[in-house]
């Protein structure tokens, strides 16, 4: 099989020629499959209003489809409730379609159960492959193989939004890249009666998403949560996670950067804080600063203006990806095995995964949303938005490097106790060492 999808790969490159991409265009292939190929995705069409993933994925499909008229490319469309409960049906009963987007958390047992195609030697063959965001293939990858292409548009849950004017005030060109520097901030802050930072964990997740996998990752590096969810040896009780929960504490805790009522309140009522001017910064994903930009734009156009965009400044005692945050693609185009057993079919089902998350999409989300997916777009002209929305893209895709959002992979088994734990935790009930035992504990028991 491996030497036969090695010359199919050959043929089909062979045959492809990649032009120039305007925003829906797709790259010129001669496929010899003239059947029918099926492909199970939830960007409805009421998804794609204002998503901009879901439009340009549509987009992009309908765009392959034209160019392919010989190919009959049956679609089923689901919401995305729905898609999940279906697909995991079509799983366990072996009848999954010839193509459908893969979720993180169902990698290694599919894998093992052999309903996914593995797609390692094809990816690395693409013709998009220099231009991928290799980052985004972990939680598709178990036991070195890959089985899907990373799909969709990627969004953080950890940026720090801060106003450049209040920090130039304070002393500072930007926002500092240290927390050391951060706490000596905090005094100026403090005594003007502002937050230095803005923060609320009263949903419990926000700890998790929002702060933890990134910091985590700055102490832990990226292999260790791929070994996590590849369950190859990683744990929380691990010494540099630990101390990633012992920094975590000691900065809500010991500290006066954030907020007091951090615990309490959602995310919702801190960015409100910076918002109202009561915060010098505010942490929180890109979905929070996008209602921040589009709030202060319509309200206060000088404090528009003065949005920034920086990293998770770095612990003195981490020594890990200083300009990493959270960013994920949580689903990947798969490939069933059985559509293997026809070389052509194959082929076609290859080109379309690959045209669906290349150049022709993210050329499509970056012109028109300023968005990003697995392939860089390229020199995309973002000259049609405003400076801080080409700025948070270029923040996002361009200058930081990302890691995983931890509770998009594993389950909500796991994340829930470690949830709980943390807030307790920094309410000074449990130590950073119990609670990386309990979040072991809940893996090994649910994982």
């Amino acid at each position: 099989m491996k030497k036969f999808v090695s010359f199919l790969l050959c043929l089909a490159l062979l045959c492809t020629c990649v032009t120039a991409f305007a925003a829906t265009d797709v790259a010129a292939t001669d496929l010899a499959y003239k059947g029918t190929l099926t492909i199970m995705h939830y960007s409805t069409s009421e998804e794609s209003e204002g998503n901009g993933g879901s439009d340009g994925f549509r987009t992009v499909i309908a765009a392959w489809d034209a160019a392919h008229p010989d190919i009959e490319l049956n679609q089923n469309v689901l919401a995305n409730a729905e898609y999940k409960t279906r697909i995991a049906a079509l799983a366990a009963a072996n009848d999954l379609p010839d193509v459908f987007l893969l979720q993180g958390m169902n990698t290694i047992a599919w894998a093992q159960q052999g309903l996914v195609l593995d797609l390692t030697d094809i990816i690395a063959q693409s013709p998009y492959y220099a231009d991928y965001n290799t980052a985004y293939f972990t939680p598709f990858t178990t036991e070195g193989k890959i089985y899907g292409y990373p799909a969709l548009t990627g969004g953080t849950c950890t940026v720090v939004v801060y106003d450049k004017a209040m920090w130039k005030e304070a002393g500072y060109d930007a926002f500092p890249t240290t927390w050391d520097e951060v706490e000596k901030a905090a005094e100026t802050f403090n005594a003007q009666g502002i937050i230095p930072v803005a923060f609320g964990n009263g949903g419990q997740w926000q700890m998790n998403s929002d702060f933890i996998s990134t910091l985590g990752n700055r102490y832990t590096g990226p292999e260790w949560f791929a070994s996590l969810i590849a369950k190859s040896g990683a744990a929380f009780t691990d010494a540099e996670f630990v101390a990633a929960l012992a920094e975590t504490k000691r900065l809500f805790c010991d500290t006066k950067i954030f907020n007091s009522n951090f615990n309490t309140v959602t995310n919702e009522d801190a960015r409100e804080y910076y918002i109202a001017g009561q915060a010098a910064a505010f942490i929180g994903g890109n979905w929070d600063e996008s209602y921040i930009a589009a709030t202060l734009q319509a309200s206060d156009e000088e404090k528009w203006a003065n949005i920034g965009f920086a990293v998770l400044p770095q612990p003195a005692d981490a020594t890990k990806a200083p300009t990493s945050q959270n960013i994920g693609l949580g689903y990947a185009i798969a490939i069933n095995p059985k559509v293997a057993e026809d070389p052509d079919k194959l082929a076609a089902a290859i080109d379309l995964a690959q045209e669906l998350t290349g150049p022709a999409f993210s050329s499509y989300v970056a012109e028109n949303y300023a968005l990003g997916g697995l392939t860089a777009a390229g020199d995309v002209d973002l000259s049609a938005f405003d400076q801080i929305t080409q700025d948070f893209y270029n923040w996002s895709y361009v200058d930081t490097e990302t890691c995983e959002i931890y509770d998009s992979y594993i389950n909500s088994a796991v994340w829930g106790v470690f949830n709980q734990d943390l807030q307790a935790m920094l309410n000074g009930d449990k130590t950073p060492e119990e609670v990386a035992q309990n979040a072991q504990a809940a893996y090994e028991a649910n994982y």
